[in-house]
């Protein structure tokens, strides 16, 4: 599984291959003797999940979260923005990428990713490498850009627009309920990459338009001279840091920067019971540990096998997250971690929005 979509109502979309239901979350009833699509849910009680405001603005979910873990780099790509996206009558997706310690023991030989590109790029350059798609193998379109090593406990934050080409870490991606990407890389890791991922999602009338798909990035940001200060992520504490710990936890915003999503990282100390409020609902996953979240069962498993169930993964309702929910680290001598992600309505989240 090089996937796993978390808190989820986007169906994905993997043409042929796409089996029923791929990529929508499941509400679990008592271990798996009943079950309900989150989507169903959400359409059915969405004021009770994530407050009725939020779905009079909204009309529902509009982010989620993923794990994605390839063992190789993604193929430099491109999602549409906003204006482009509605004229197909897709939405844009924005994402955001956490590289949890936890979950990279190896690194692939590939942990650093290509963003953007660099200072004095034409549009002709990128529509000469469009054009060698398939001429000469690797049309180089990672000539053009820039790479940056990426670092354990950090992430980016990377708005429609912008070209990039993920490296091989196992990655925790917060986004905007989309599945749109136009690849603009021939071959990668000596794999060819179908030329349909290039033009998915272009009118058919600009199937062979270069210069058209060249109009779709957002050059001034693929070109930002300060373009690490700008979308870099260093873990911020969400208060003082002595306080949390004098309680019991840290907690950490990990995925900042988007107005269209946010995500945290939660550490609840051995043996520790806290309280912790949000402003809004979210999707959780455990990263370690194991212990209690109002009563209910929480813990990392060691090994998931195909079909089965966890105690992972939950969803905390607004009602909840702003009344507060107890959590119990059960173990003596290990941390319980969990990273949360959350929609639109976090409102803290907006101080981080350049």
């Amino acid at each position: 599984m090089s996937e796993r979509w978390i808190a989820s109502v986007s169906r994905a979309d993997n043409g042929a291959l796409t089996v029923e239901n791929e990529g929508l979350s499941y509400i679990n009833i008592g271990y798996g003797t009943q079950r309900l699509l989150l989507k169903e849910a959400m359409e059915e009680a969405g004021d009770l999940l994530i407050g009725e405001q939020t779905m009079k603005e909204h009309g529902g979910l509009t982010a989620f979260a993923k794990f994605y873990d390839f063992s190789a780099p993604i193929p430099h790509h491109v999602h549409l923005m906003e204006q482009d996206a509605r004229q197909i009558g897709v939405a844009p997706k924005p994402e955001a990428y956490y590289f949890a310690p936890q979950l990279n023991s190896i690194t692939y030989h590939h942990d650093y990713t290509f963003f953007g590109l660099l200072p004095g790029v034409t549009k002709k350059d990128v529509v000469k490498a469009l054009e060698s798609w398939g001429k000469y193998g690797d049309n180089g379109i990672l000539e053009l850009s820039v790479a940056y090593k990426l670092k354990l406990g950090t992430g980016w934050n990377v708005p429609a627009g912008i070209l990039h080409a993920p490296g091989s870490l196992v990655t925790y991606e917060p986004q905007r309920v989309s599945d749109t990407s136009m690849f603009m890389q021939s071959m990668v890791h000596g794999k060819y990459m179908e030329r349909e991922l290039l033009t998915k999602f272009i009118p058919r009338k600009y199937e062979w338009n270069f210069e058209y798909m060249a109009e779709k990035l957002d050059w001034e940001a693929n070109q930002d001279l300060h373009f690490k200060e700008n979308h870099y992520c260093e873990p911020i504490p969400v208060e003082d840091m002595e306080v949390m710990r004098a309680k019991g936890y840290e907690e950490k915003w990990v995925c900042y920067g988007s107005d269209e999503f946010c995500a945290k990282e939660l550490t609840v100390f051995p043996g520790a019971e806290v309280t912790i409020t949000d402003s809004a609902a979210y999707g959780l996953i455990m990263l370690e540990g194991n212990g209690k979240l109002n009563g209910n069962r929480i813990e990392t498993p060691a090994m998931i096998r195909f079909g089965e169930l966890t105690n992972d993964e939950m969803f905390v309702t607004a009602a909840a997250a702003r009344g507060g929910v107890v959590i119990k680290n059960e173990s003596d001598v290990n941390p319980l971690v969990m990273c949360k992600n959350f929609s639109v309505d976090n409102v803290e989240s907006k101080q981080f929005v350049k």
